[in-house]
């Protein structure tokens, strides 16, 4: 298959990189500043210019996605609109506009997390963020048919226990690998309108 692959140079990013390529598939690597193709995906004229420059692909993977962590009592209105365009409006407009590029019985794979579920101090703003983008998964499978859409929600990484372990306590991480496992399982496989909680 040939994958666009948005925040490619991630952590996240470049382990789906390395898995899905392992695989066999053809991945375009997208992000602000490096890869095959640049894009800021809060900007939707920059995601019409990266699917004319990308030409068709067969799948659109996500693992992008930016909020601000703050105390409740600090987050401006300002910063659940950062929040929901940084993480929410950029993925469904992947998804709006990808319909047109996509392969009829292609996927889109997109990025929550663990806060949808289990809120965690200074999370608010990521928790409706990562809610809003699971439901918006669930109601848009039922419209893009044959086209599919999954979103993959992952605790925190192992990998990255030392930088963020502090922020999720009592919360079992996930390794990086297993995360990949659910996008290899949303890119090959036949679901739609699932959310890959892990």
């Amino acid at each position: 298959m040939r994958i666009l692959l948005i925040g490619g140079s991630g952590t996240l990013g470049s382990a789906v990189h390395e898995s899905l390529s392992g695989r066999g598939h053809e991945v375009l690597t997208v992000a602000r500043r490096d890869g095959h193709l640049r894009c800021d995906i809060t900007d939707p004229a920059q995601i019409t210019a990266l699917y004319a420059e990308a030409g068709p692909v067969d799948a659109v993977v996500c693992a992008a996605g930016s909020v601000p962590y703050r105390p409740f009592a600090e987050l401006t209105p300002d910063d659940f609109t950062d929040a929901f365009r940084g993480k929410v409006l950029g993925q469904i407009e992947l998804v709006r506009q990808g319909l047109d590029h996509v392969a009829e019985r292609g996927s889109f794979t997109l990025i929550t997390g663990v806060l949808a579920r289990v809120p965690i101090l200074t999370g608010s703003a990521a928790s409706m963020a990562n809610g809003a983008l699971e439901a918006f998964v669930r109601a848009a499978a039922v419209e893009i048919a044959p086209r599919r859409v999954n979103a993959v929600s992952p605790t925190v990484f192992t990998e990255s226990l030392g930088d963020y372990g502090s922020s999720f306590p009592g919360m079992k991480p996930v390794p990086l690998a297993e995360v990949t496992e659910a996008y290899v399982r949303s890119v090959e496989g036949a679901q739609t309108g699932q959310v890959y909680e892990m």
